[in-house]
């Protein structure tokens, strides 16, 4: 009989009770977090060069690169990265910051994280990549460097769906003629 509170697959931690961790403590996570949102790259700096781990991450699984990168602070992610910080984090969503850079339509945010060594692909679990995110909601741009950096517009999500069907779906203007081409 399977236990409803710990399932056979779940993980290890889901069985230990969580510490109780001190509000100060808290507040200069939160602090952070702040950071890595308004893009501070000097002050994340040197809070990581004091001992502030480069992959922290917040209640919901966000790192400050994925916080950065949502806000579009190609700065930030730059300094991020040279200082540790993963650009394949991903959230508790499974959401990368590459597909999140790619959704707000951040052209220099996807360039600092394709630099670091993000995943071109930058699949969710359901298999919804960053090119399909850039095509329906029309980033060219975005959609131009993915490819021309080797993302596939050939892949289909865990519904079947290609970037060109998720850009039709969305009825993005520009982005199904780009991906027709690039199919050719």
């Amino acid at each position: 009989m399977t236990d409803e509170l710990n399932p056979p697959n779940a993980p290890a931690q889901a069985n230990m009770v969580q510490p109780e961790i001190d509000p100060d403590l808290q507040a200069v996570a939160s602090e952070v977090f702040d950071l890595a949102r308004r893009g501070d790259a000097a002050t994340l700096a040197a809070v990581i060069r004091k001992g502030v781990p480069p992959n922290l991450r917040n209640e919901k699984g966000d790192g400050l690169l994925m916080l950065a990168s949502y806000h579009g602070h190609a700065d930030a992610v730059r300094t991020l990265a040279e200082l540790g910080a993963d650009p394949n984090l991903r959230n508790d969503n499974g959401q990368s910051p590459i597909a999140g850079a790619a959704f707000k339509g951040f052209k220099e945010v996807v360039e600092a994280l394709l630099a670091a060594g993000a995943d071109v692909e930058g699949a969710s679990p359901d298999g919804r990549t960053a090119l399909m995110i850039a095509a329906m909601f029309n980033r060219t741009e975005i959609v131009d460097l993915l490819i021309a950096h080797g993302a596939d517009p050939q892949a289909r999500d865990a519904s079947g769906v290609t970037p060109l069907d998720a850009a039709n779906r969305m009825g993005a203007p520009d982005t199904p003629a780009q991906l027709a081409k690039a199919r050719t």
